[in-house]
């Protein structure tokens, strides 16, 4: 067998999407008051998002145990796996990669299988989509090391560009300032967010959606010329308007992404995202 890829949840790739390039999912864990689910196990996209119009209370997030990391590294080497190569969610958002790192260590020695990890200072399809593009290169017999500097230089040229309907969650979840949500909410203004080494940053502040919208095909522009772009989305209306964006200069395929629970709860519904890499 050739080398595993393995993700948390926070990639966001459907069961279709592992099931096809063979890549390992561990769940983060999302908590409805004192109900905890495994994001993309317990709780699928549609009724993550019913559950979040419904609540009271925002839901919290938390990283997978070290058992969901010991069980996911263990069972690819029981299936041959000759090296594992884990990226994971930025770690300047969350703790996953701490418990991974541990663990894979544990597991490396004891099993005397390499196990590398990265940290992809991004979110979703920022490192979704290169992991799907690591997995296809690992089935064509790439090595473990190949395959880390190939997603590594694959992660340094990307560039996130996203909107979200509101900024009360980010805000509530602590995942940006307060200032710039109140910033988010007056006089209908839309601010542009992007994932800058590692953490959620206000790209600019554009008065209505559609707006800002178009702005962000601007910013997608202006980056250089393009690679790949993938899609982010928590419902369709959301993503066809991204799609929309970028269709007059960027007629390609985009690989596409459901925002899970985890992502979710801190985006809120009707969020969606660009995840733009640039040629090399």
């Amino acid at each position: 067998m050739a080398v595993h890829i393995v993700v948390d949840s926070t990639a966001d790739l459907s069961l279709e999407q592992q099931h096809a390039n063979n890549i390992t999912s561990v769940p983060l864990i999302v908590s409805f008051g004192d109900e905890d689910f495994r994001d993309g196990v317990d709780l699928d996209n549609p009724t993550f998002y019913a559950k979040l119009a419904r609540a009271t209370t925002l839901p919290t997030t938390g990283a997978p145990s070290p058992d969901a990391f010991r069980s996911a590294y263990n069972e690819a080497i029981d299936r041959g796996a000759t090296g594992i190569l884990s990226i994971h969610l930025t770690g300047a958002l969350s703790g996953t990669l701490n418990v991974a790192t541990s663990i894979a260590a544990e597991v490396s020695a004891a099993r005397n299988v390499p196990i590398r990890l990265l940290d992809s200072r991004t979110v979703s399809a920022g490192f979704g989509l290169p992991a799907i593009l690591a997995a296809q290169r690992a089935r064509d017999g790439a090595s473990l090391d190949d395959l880390v500097a190939f997603t590594q230089n694959f992660l340094d040229r990307g560039h996130s560009f996203f909107l979200l309907d509101t900024l009360e969650n980010l805000q509530r979840g602590g995942r940006i300032g307060k200032a710039s949500a109140v910033f988010g909410t007056m006089l209908s203004i839309k601010p542009i967010l992007a994932i800058r080494d590692g953490v959620v940053v206000p790209v600019e502040r554009v008065r209505t959606r559609a707006k800002a919208l178009a702005r962000i095909g601007e910013l997608v522009q202006a980056v250089g010329p393009i690679e790949t772009i993938a899609l982010a989305m928590a419902d369709d209306a959301a993503g066809n308007d991204m799609r929309a964006v970028v269709k007059p200069f960027y007629d390609h395929p985009m690989e596409t992404f459901r925002l899970g629970a985890v992502i979710g709860t801190h985006a809120g519904p009707h969020a969606a995202g660009l995840f733009v890499t640039t040629k090399a």
